[in-house]
């Protein structure tokens, strides 16, 4: 399948999809393109970076809330609400906004940069802590603060807190630590590349497990949607529209990861040009495909069709998903 970028009645541009999905056992259902292409999997890793905060016992330490535990799976808007969340469990952690290594940024959801026009909300400064992903970071100071380690460097490739979510993503997606391929993420930290098909196994196992700290962090996602992304994001409207029966995470460079937890499914979605917004349409589009109900394509219509508008402000063409998926 691929996203089409429309122009009067012509394809001005494509954006070529790659996707899997598999379910619990790693059998390939459906692809779309190259279920192997490699990719890294950017803020799609979180879930799977937060699982130790659960198994190694910082919740219990930290007196973490579920709220707390969905903003270290974030990549949050920036929201007033969701920094002064991150703040407060900053402080209880006992370190500052100067022990973050993630830097600050604009806000995630646009409106955001023009504040005035969202009625109700604050200037949101850029900060260390109003970065998409101060939630993690924090959850990753605790984690460095319960084990005795220091917070120095916590998101160096060689510091034990790395290593450890190294080891976690490769337990979930079946790889050997060796085989996965890392950098440093847009925030600092490490980041995991895998083919596709790995990174659907690694969702379709967390939204199929019945381990009680996976479960954990299962709730703590689709039970605060709203904090996972925000006003005006596909991960949190996604989740609010199907409550408890999927789980997903967007990543940057076009990635989307997904768990159909009634059908057992694991998704794996890269478009291959990096384009954000394309991978909102294909995302809806396969999920339509897999049989979710009610059709989210038409009950999120605004996600799946994106319009081309001049200068003027007059509709000109589309952005619309094309192409199906291959069922094996």
């Amino acid at each position: 399948m691929r996203i089409e970028s429309v122009r009067g009645s012509l394809v001005e541009s494509i954006h070529r999809v790659s996707a899997a999905v598999v379910d619990a056992g790693g059998r390939l259902v459906a692809r779309s393109g190259d279920p192997q292409f490699s990719s890294f999997l950017r803020s799609a890793a979180k879930p799977f970076q937060a699982m130790p905060l659960v198994a190694d016992g910082v919740v219990e330490r930290f007196s973490m809330t579920q709220e707390e535990l969905a903003l270290a799976c974030s990549s949050h808007n920036s929201e007033p609400d969701q920094v002064a969340r991150v703040q407060a469990f900053l402080d209880r952690v006992g370190c500052s906004e100067s022990d973050l290594a993630c830097g600050p940024h604009r806000p995630l959801w646009r409106d955001l940069a023009l504040p005035s026009e969202v009625k109700g909300m604050a200037e949101v400064p850029r900060t260390r802590v109003a970065s998409n992903c101060s939630g993690k970071h924090t959850g990753m100071l605790a984690f460095a603060r319960h084990r005795g380690w220091e917070t120095r460097g916590y998101h160096e490739a060689s510091h034990p807190v790395q290593r450890r979510c190294l080891e976690e993503m490769a337990r979930w997606s079946g790889m050997r630590t060796n085989d996965i391929g890392t950098a440093v993420d847009g925030c600092g930290v490490l980041c995991f590349a895998m083919p596709l098909d790995r990174m659907a196994v690694a969702f379709a196992r967390l939204g199929g497990s019945d381990d009680k700290n996976v479960r954990t962090v299962t709730a703590a996602m689709m039970g605060h949607p709203e904090l996972v992304a925000g006003r005006g994001r596909l991960c949190t409207a996604l989740m609010q529209a199907y409550p408890g029966k999927i789980l997903v995470k967007v990543g940057a460079e076009g990635i989307y990861g997904a768990a159909l937890i009634e059908q057992g499914l694991g998704v794996g979605i890269k478009v291959e040009d990096g384009h954000a917004w394309a991978a909102c349409l294909a995302l809806l589009s396969i999920l339509q495909q897999l049989g979710l109900k009610p059709d989210p394509v038409e009950r999120l219509a605004p996600y799946a069709a994106m319009p081309i508008k001049n200068t003027r402000g007059e509709p000109v063409g589309l952005v619309r998903a094309a192409g199906d998926l291959t069922f094996i």
